[in-house]
């Protein structure tokens, strides 16, 4: 709003100052810091309400050290993430831009589904939650929303020079003297391949001439997979104070990097990857979504004030795997988000483990002392901080190496 604000007044009245607001390195800072004094600032209130009306965790007895101080922490806090995100969007991010619109429908989008399981858990004393077959849907709901406006939106597009150009055109613009062609592609970056494209009609190359026709439904079985897999990896790593907040913060702001230099045309050109154009304000919705994880933080490092629940995490997790799809960065996901990654497979292992062991030796045996993997290492005696700390280590390192594809190929 105050984006379209100050463009008006810049120009007709040429107001000074107001020309800043054209920077996305200018809103993307204020951004951050409005993301974070919104969540500082209404973190305490929202977690004095849950308070009042009871809406706190029932932790069931696992067995480990310190749960009991964990009982009755408030929960749902995925609604001060979610408020202290979307008012800075809404405030300094171009809102006829198509890949915010996506991301501000991802956020309420899984934030709604979110709040429903809460919900149900928190007041309705059911422990199982919204039926996994609900949230399924409400998943390829998305994923096919994304898939469909990422295929037939003409404000989502490839810039390459014209010589280049196999897709269909959008458009014939000029950058810096050279003649380029905005296209509709199905492609998408491959990590540490060099003219790393990765075409989705590659698939399906079986039906020929057909393929063209076809290829929305592999984009969108692949899209379904990957926010299904990255909003349960979120939410699987939500089990220890900070643990999910502090990798989502690492993971958001490398996927900001990210943005920024595929929407510019200069580095993407050095970094020989696909120019995204209009992906720039990607950077500003990112920035925001840091600036409120650290606000939650504030109040979700251990011991934690208040918990996310599903309302946060299934949201950040759908942020990031939807954030990654539209900068065309989703194979990069086993990387950098290598920590949901661990969680999801730490529970995928152990369950399909159990149930062969005890199919073919009449008891159910363990790879792990619990899952998920946080859970493992809590039972071998670690403090939770410094499983916290050291989860956070790790996705640093997984951040850089991110950051790394991009050069080395």
């Amino acid at each position: 709003m105050l984006y379209h604000l100050f463009q008006y007044l810049e120009q007709n009245f040429d107001i000074p100052g107001a020309g800043m607001f054209r920077y996305i390195s200018f809103r993307s800072a204020m951004a951050v810091i409005t993301a974070l004094a919104i969540g500082l600032f209404i973190g305490k209130h929202i977690i004095i309400f849950l308070k009042k009306k009871q809406i706190g965790e029932t932790i069931r007895d696992l067995g480990l050290e310190g749960q009991n101080i964990k009982q009755g922490v408030p929960t749902m806090g995925g609604i001060i993430i979610i408020i202290s995100l979307l008012v800075p969007v809404l405030l300094f991010c171009d809102l006829t831009n198509t890949y915010v619109l996506l991301m501000i429908a991802t956020t309420i989008w899984l934030g709604l589904l979110g709040g429903a399981d809460d919900y149900i858990k928190v007041f309705l004393k059911d422990k199982a939650g919204l039926q996994g077959k609900f949230k399924i849907l409400g998943q390829v709901s998305l994923a096919l929303l994304i898939a469909l406006t990422v295929i037939f939106s003409d404000n989502i597009v490839v810039r390459e020079p014209a010589s280049h150009t196999s897709d269909q055109v959008v458009e014939t613009v000029m950058d810096h003297g050279t003649l380029s062609k905005d296209v509709k592609s199905t492609r998408t970056n491959i990590p540490f391949v060099k003219n790393n494209e990765l075409d989705y009609k590659w698939f399906i190359s079986f039906l020929g001439g057909h393929s063209e026709q076809w290829v929305w439904l592999v984009m969108v079985l692949a899209f379904i997979l990957i926010i299904t897999a990255v909003s349960n990896g979120a939410n699987m790593t939500d089990g220890l104070d900070g643990l999910a907040a502090g990798t989502s913060g690492i993971i958001g702001g490398t996927l900001g990097i990210l943005a920024y230099v595929s929407g510019n045309l200069i580095y993407a050109n050095y970094l020989n990857i696909m120019y995204l154009p209009y992906t720039g304000e990607l950077v500003v919705f990112i920035s925001a979504f840091t600036g409120a994880i650290v606000g939650f933080l504030w109040y979700n490092t251990y011991p934690a004030q208040v918990f996310m629940g599903d309302t946060g995490s299934l949201t950040l997790g759908g942020i990031i795997a939807v954030f990654a799809i539209l900068i065309r960065k989703e194979l990069l996901i086993p990387i950098l988000c290598g920590v949901f990654l661990a969680e999801n497979l730490s529970v995928m292992i152990q369950v399909a483990w159990f149930k062969h062991t005890r199919k073919k030796y009449g008891e159910g045996r363990r790879i792990f002392l619990m899952s998920p993997l946080h859970h493992h290492y809590q039972k071998k005696g670690y403090p939770e901080a410094k499983i916290v700390v050291r989860f956070w280590i790790v996705s640093l390192i997984l951040a850089v190496i991110t950051l790394v594809t991009l050069k080395i190929r």
